[in-house]
């Protein structure tokens, strides 16, 4: 079955669990990262920080879940978000996970963890979420992030304390955005009962959030009191449908997809969900009729020209892919998933120097994408940077957990590279968290 675009990056550091081992992973797709930029802005700018520098990203997998790792990060299971019936719902998960950034709670994890913003720090950090999300022991979530036993337990689990401070900062937060706060009712109604089921029958959010019927109570009370503050907001409305109908058309069934496709009531996202469906039946002439129904309707909307030239580009139809991809590129020069898949189809086309350049340029807007690095170490290799390939390939390695080929390839790009230059830099960088590694495994 077909996935999002871009890419699934296994985040698995190396970890023995006492169930069966599982990655979390990144969905990565320009619409959907978009449209959660948007029902964000507003509650990031009320927790006073930056919707520019705060990223909401999407974690592929089914079960309930949210957290945050950083002050730049806060990480949503696709599960959860599919569950959420409205933007309000939604919002009031990121309302909650800002307030934890907000209010500090995140001071007291530093625990050796490296920095997310590098692709070995946010490997560490995806898997030390996955061995907490999914009950492991202690020792296996320690190793990731090289922390004793007793700091692991402080790392992902929020206090009661906090989480009634949150619960609190999270709701004034949407109350001064205008958001329903009903929506954080309805979400905590969600795991009501998740504390009386055993540790491993319980969704991930119960774990990592303690619930209780007190909790319950208290933000049933707040949102009653905030109820006044509401505003409508069409806006919200419509990136919600768009955010959670990309998502479920690719990862319900098409025959799903198709009956349900205009239950939102937006022309151009049942169009872009029907194109969705098509394509993953491999009809692709249907599908880029009806995705260009859609982009009829939004002309200036970059990224249903991206699915479509994710359409063309999974059809093997490669000029064509990069034409919409150029197009889109034009709409959002910044948007770094899209210049990534224009790179993309120009490697398919034999471009290599263009597309070198336009990988460069998303690798330079966002270093988390395992897709752009292995594309960007192709084209390096095409035109003999052995230096740079082994970097980017280094670099790859490490986001996706492999700090053992990591370090292999890190060392090659360090002997290649000019000693002090900035790509013998990002090299030593991949090399110091090989290095912890394997002390860690000794």
């Amino acid at each position: 079955m077909q996935v999002l675009r871009l890419l699934v990056i296994s985040a698995l550091i190396g970890l023995t669990l006492s169930s069966p081992a599982r990655a979390l992973s990144l969905l990565r797709d320009p619409d959907i990262e978009y449209a959660l930029k948007q029902l964000a802005a507003p509650l990031l700018k009320a927790a006073g920080l930056s919707p520019t520098r705060v990223d909401i990203l999407v974690i592929d997998d089914r079960s309930l879940n949210a957290f945050v790792v950083d002050r730049e990060h806060i990480f949503i299971h696709s599960g959860l978000l599919l569950k959420m019936e409205t933007a309000s719902m939604l919002q009031a998960v990121i309302a909650h996970e800002a307030a934890h950034i907000a209010n500090g709670h995140l001071m007291r994890r530093t625990v050796n963890l490296r920095t997310a913003r590098t692709a070995a720090g946010l490997g560490a950090a995806l898997a030390a979420a996955a061995a907490v999300a999914a009950g492991a022991g202690e020792a296996a979530g320690a190793a990731a992030i090289g922390a004793s036993n007793s700091a692991m337990r402080m790392f992902m689990s929020h206090t009661r304390a906090e989480e009634n401070a949150a619960d609190q900062s999270g709701l004034r937060f949407m109350a001064q955005s205008g958001v329903d706060p009903q929506g954080a009712v309805e979400v905590m109604d969600i795991f009501r009962g998740q504390e009386a089921l055993s540790r491993y029958r319980q969704d991930p959010y119960a774990r990592t959030h303690p619930m209780s019927a007190d909790r319950f109570r208290v933000v049933r009370r707040l949102a009653a009191g905030y109820a006044g503050n509401t505003r409508d907001n069409p806006e919200a409305n419509y990136w919600f449908a768009r955010a959670k109908s990309k998502l479920s058309a690719f990862q319900r069934a098409p025959k799903w997809t198709l009956n349900r496709a205009g239950e939102f009531g937006y022309a151009d996202v049942k169009l872009m969900r029907q194109a969705v469906a098509y394509h993953r039946l491999s009809q692709t002439s249907k599908a880029v009729r009806t995705i260009d129904q859609a982009i009829a309707q939004r002309p200036n909307d970059p990224f249903l020209l991206e699915l479509k030239g994710q359409i063309l580009m999974e059809s093997r139809n490669f000029g064509a892919a990069a034409a919409a991809y150029g197009h889109a590129v034009n709409m959002a020069p910044n948007n770094a998933l899209i210049l990534g898949s224009y790179g993309r189809a120009l490697m398919a086309q034999g471009q290599t120097g263009k597309a070198q350049t336009y990988l460069e340029k998303a690798r330079s807007l966002d270093g988390r994408d395992a897709r752009v690095m292995r594309d960007l170490a192709a084209a390096y290799a095409r035109q003999g940077n052995k230096g740079m390939a082994s970097l980017v390939t280094a670099e790859r390695y490490a986001m996706t957990g492999r700090l053992e080929d990591a370090g292999l390839h890190a060392q090659r790009a360090s002997d290649l590279l000019p000693r002090g230059s900035t790509g013998w830099r990002r090299a030593q960088d991949v090399l110091s968290a090989a290095k912890a590694a394997e002390k860690k495994r000794r």
